[in-house]
């Protein structure tokens, strides 16, 4: 009987939701979600077509301000591992609202540095809080019915995509208009907009376990050790992640080089196009509710691999470029949202932690392929770029012809 009655609690939404949820998620909730997943997500990638004029204003070396990025990066890791996890131990809005708040005080200290350290550890906190995207998409899973979870999610991850891919452009053009730090404090007044907003609307959601912390963090271990699909998922996603990776950050080397002459806000610009991708998101959430996970997942890496193809033909043809962005980040958001719906799946209790192990995963994927792609380019061009794009997701789609297509792993 108690049994029962936890199952029914983890399951069962607070707040101005309940009710609706066996009808669905009403739409304007969705939209808060994937609006707030991209804003706070976009927050990783403001510094990267800045770190020019960071390295002026600070009297640092174009390497040193390339560690920024990294920094940030490492405390989006740092969040993932140890902050996403709570999602299933604390109550979330609470959760929510207090990493935004963290979140928007770093990054006002970020628009208001008068060092670069400080600007560094600022962006470390920021990078780590910001992970609060990834605890919103299980959250809008744990909302949503079993036969529309699938199509929720993709909504909402189209607007987490969209901001990544958009962040680019909007920090270069603001900062041409109004400099570097109105980037920083611009994004701290909409995460305390987003912060009050998510405190109002979200509906309150009881934790899942009641387990200790230390033991939540060595559970999420564990959760790669018993299911298999997560790491299988985690795999597939590394390498496409890690291809879109390499292609984003060495495009602009091509852009702005001797073919095609592109200033840095045509850089940003030219992401725009990249940012059509983020349509498909709904579609791949249909796809995971009618149960085509494995053979969309196949086409979307043979698509990727098609797209470096294209690319590689592209660097002196800007529609063929174009069209290889969208391709490579119509399949990168396929094969994302068919994963996310197969691990949401493993464990209706432990999807905080699920999503964190399998973010983790392909966030090092992404890292990889950065690092990859501007060796590659460095010593091979881009079309060794191209071929590097192409092999990954061709590894990918080997391993998949390895998925046994039993009953437990066509369900998911």
């Amino acid at each position: 009987m108690s049994s029962d009655l936890q199952t029914t609690e983890r399951h069962a939404p607070r707040g101005p939701v309940t009710g609706k949820a066996a009808h669905g998620v009403p739409g304007w909730l969705v939209v808060l979600l994937a609006v707030a997943s991209g804003m706070t997500v976009a927050n990783l990638y403001y510094a990267q077509p800045l770190l020019s004029s960071l390295a002026d204003v600070f009297h640092v070396s174009t390497a040193a301000a390339g560690g920024l990025i990294t920094l940030t990066q490492v405390g989006y890791v740092i969040g993932m591992l140890f902050l996403v996890p709570l999602g299933d131990r604390l109550e979330k809005r609470r959760l929510v609202t207090t990493l935004l708040t963290v979140t928007t005080l770093a990054l006002a200290v970020a628009g208001l540095a008068t060092s670069f350290p400080m600007l560094l550890i600022a962006s470390l906190i920021s990078g780590a809080t910001s992970v609060v995207a990834q605890i919103l998409v299980p959250f809008a899973a744990n909302l949503a019915p079993d036969h529309a979870r699938g199509k929720i999610v993709g909504r909402v991850m189209s607007g987490l995509l969209t901001g990544i891919l958009l962040s680019r452009t909007v920090s270069s053009l603001v900062s041409d208009l109004a400099g570097w730090r109105v980037v920083y404090l611009g994004s701290a007044v909409l995460m305390a907009i987003l912060a009050v907003s998510l405190r109002t609307a979200l509906p309150s959601h009881a934790p899942t376990t009641t387990i200790p912390y230390a033991q939540v963090l060595r559970s999420t271990l564990q959760l790669v050790r018993t299911h298999p699909a997560l790491l299988r998922r985690g795999l597939y996603q590394a390498a496409m992640f890690g291809a879109f990776s390499a292609f984003w950050t060495t495009v602009s080397f091509v852009l702005t080089g001797p073919h095609f002459h592109y200033s840095a806000i045509g850089v940003g610009i030219f992401a725009l196009v990249g940012a059509a991708g983020a349509a498909i998101a709904p579609f791949a959430g249909h796809w995971a509710d009618r149960k085509l996970t494995r053979p969309m997942t196949g086409a979307a890496l043979a698509v990727a691999a098609l797209a470096f193809a294209l690319a590689g033909f592209g660097q002196h043809n800007i529609i063929l470029l174009a069209l290889a962005a969208i391709l490579i980040d119509m399949a990168v958001q396929t094969t994302l949202i068919l994963g996310q719906h197969t691990i949401y799946q493993l464990d209706p209790s432990a999807r905080a932690r699920l999503n964190s192990a399998f973010i983790a995963t392909f966030f090092i994927g992404g890292a990889l392929g950065s690092q990859l792609g501007s060796l590659a380019y460095r010593t091979g061009g881009w079309t060794a770029l191209s071929i590097l794009g192409a092999t990954l997701p061709l590894i990918a789609l080997l391993y998949w012809t390895t998925e046994h297509r039993t009953p437990h792993s066509t369900k998911h």
